[in-house]
């Protein structure tokens, strides 16, 4: 079976290795070699040149829009106004010049002075304003030429007569100011009608300008909802939906149907993820293969250890309950000794009497308490709610006699409530609690704290005495059965009891330990599973004493 698994194998492997050959054999089209990112890459800069041309098109139509605006807001308008404000103040002179020549009085040269004046800041903006435009310059020179004759042949003369000269001054020459003013005036329509003409095609150019300024933003607004379409069609069609079929696969496979083909479409990438998912599915349905009879010898095995272990238990029960009757026959006819030749023999001949009594018994006791051992688990399986301060009470009572013997003084916090063996639990209290009262030292009466505190899903627990304590290189020894520290002389026992307290700890999902740090005494630290989700307020813990 091994053999064909691996031949599996090696087919998968040439199997996974095919694709790549057959490109090699076989070149594909340059565009279909192209993965994902290259996609990315290529769309992306050319919808950054088309949206750059459309964006410098904008630009130059916005600019030249702007340009055209300003060139009518700001010369074209401005100059034909001027232009007029200049035939204003020339028409000003002539009327304050005439009325000066037919009265003869200076009052009427007001309207004269003011137009020279106006005459003047007209003149100097429109030089600024047509400073650009060479029929606009002809026009005005032509226009100040006009007005400068007309000005020194008439207006001037007429001005600058005495009061009472001018009547005769401007009857004389009214015939050639009204030919020299008509001849300005003239000049003035014409450049007036150039500025009108001017601006009317500067308005026409920017009618122009906008209607293809707007129809060059409808272009681009278009162009980028265009790319917009393609670039989801082709996100859609190049990756969303080869994405979304190769999960399908993957789901069909991830379910449990590992016959399930992986076909990949789309980029070069997502192709070459498609075949490597494919691979790694067909190697999945060797590794499977592999392992389902790998599973069967484990479970044949486990079945024969199953066999093994139950009868190795009962033969380690039947042979204990055995050694019961001949170890009580040893026991009993050695007291009998004991007690019938007392003082009949000699000191020797009683000492060995003693020690074959002493070993009867310390015998029977640790065939009792490997029995113990062995039932944890095993016997006494009943799992349900216990209340460790009903166990803890019954504990103290069971020990009433110890502890009032030797003085212990005994504080526990409130104690929770448990999921466990009722019967394996009080095992675990009665030995934390016997062994705080026995390993004491003889000049003190023993002081024993119980702890009790929530930790997420576990209740941490802490027994704590003032006595002889564990050094730190024996924290995991004492938990073996069997190891004793003391000579049973000094401190009695079978050096079973914190061996027992491990493995009902462990049955019940917890941990126990040495706690290193803690001076004097010893302080055992151990972990039960919660019953309930919620901790218990600890504020409202208050210390409950069992002086017996």
């Amino acid at each position: 079976m091994a053999t064909d698994v691996k031949s599996r194998r090696s087919e998968t492997a040439h199997a996974g290795a095919s694709p790549a050959a057959s490109r090699e054999a076989h070149p594909v089209p340059s565009r279909a070699s192209w993965t994902t990112s290259r996609w990315l890459r290529v769309s992306a800069t050319l919808a950054l040149v088309v949206l750059a041309v459309l964006g410098g098109l904008g630009l130059w139509a916005l600019n030249r829009t702007s340009a055209l605006t300003d060139e009518l807001v700001d010369k074209r308008s401005p100059a034909l106004s001027w232009s007029v404000r200049l035939e204003a103040a020339l028409v000003n002179q002539e009327t304050g010049v005439r009325g000066y020549g037919l009265t003869g009085e200076r009052s009427f040269l007001a309207p004269y002075k003011e137009g020279r004046s106006d005459e003047r800041a007209a003149v100097t903006e429109l030089r600024e304003l047509v400073a650009d435009d060479s029929q606009g310059r002809a026009d005005l020179d032509h226009v100040l030429a006009k007005a400068g004759a007309w000005q020194r042949s008439f207006a001037e003369p007429i001005a600058d007569a005495p009061a009472g000269e001018p009547v005769e001054s401007a009857t004389r020459r009214t015939n050639e100011g009204k030919t020299s003013f008509d001849a300005l005036r003239k000049a003035m329509v014409a450049q007036q009608e150039h500025q009108r003409v001017a601006r009317e095609a500067a308005l026409d150019d920017l009618r122009a300008a906008t209607r293809l300024r707007d129809a060059i933003l409808v272009s681009i607004a278009a162009v980028i909802l265009l790319l917009t379409v393609l670039i989801f069609e082709g996100l859609r069609r190049g990756v969303t939906d080869p994405l979304a079929r190769l999960g399908a696969d993957a789901r069909a496979v991830s379910s449990g149907n590992f016959e399930h083909p992986v076909v990949a479409t789309g980029p070069a990438d997502l192709r070459r993820l498609g075949a490597d998912m494919d691979a790694m599915r067909r190697r999945l349905l060797d590794e499977l293969a592999f392992t389902e009879e790998a599973r069967h010898r484990l479970d044949e095995q486990a079945a024969d250890l199953r066999r093994s272990n139950s009868e190795l238990e009962q033969f380690a029960y039947v042979a204990s309950h055995d050694l019961q009757e001949p170890l009580r026959k040893v026991s009993s006819f050695s007291q009998l000794l004991q007690r019938r030749y007392a003082g009949q023999l000699d000191e020797r001949a009683d000492q060995y009497i003693a020690f074959a009594v002493d070993g009867a018994n310390r015998m029977q006791k640790l065939i009792n308490d490997l029995l113990e051992f062995s039932r944890v688990g095993r016997v006494h399986n009943d799992h349900r709610e216990v209340d460790l301060e009903d166990v803890v009470g019954q504990t103290l009572d069971a020990l009433s006699v110890s502890i009032e013997e030797s003085g212990a003084r005994i504080v526990h916090d409130p104690l929770p409530t448990v999921t466990g063996d009722a019967t394996q639990l009080g095992i675990l209290w009665q030995n934390l609690i016997a062994n705080a009262v026995k390993f004491r030292h003889a000049d003190r009466a023993p002081e024993i704290r119980i702890e009790a505190a929530r930790d997420g899903a576990l209740w941490r627990f802490a027994v704590s005495d003032n006595g002889i304590g564990i050094a730190p290189e024996f924290a995991e020894k004492v938990f073996v059965i069997f190891q004793r520290l003391h000579t049973k002389d000094a401190y009695p026992g079978s050096g079973i009891g914190l061996a027992m307290c491990k493995k009902i700890t462990e049955f019940h999902g917890g941990t126990i330990g040495i706690d290193p740090d803690h001076t004097p005494g010893t302080r055992i630290v151990f972990t039960l599973a919660a019953t309930d989700p919620a901790p218990r307020d600890e504020a409202d813990a208050v210390e409950g004493a069992a002086a017996r």
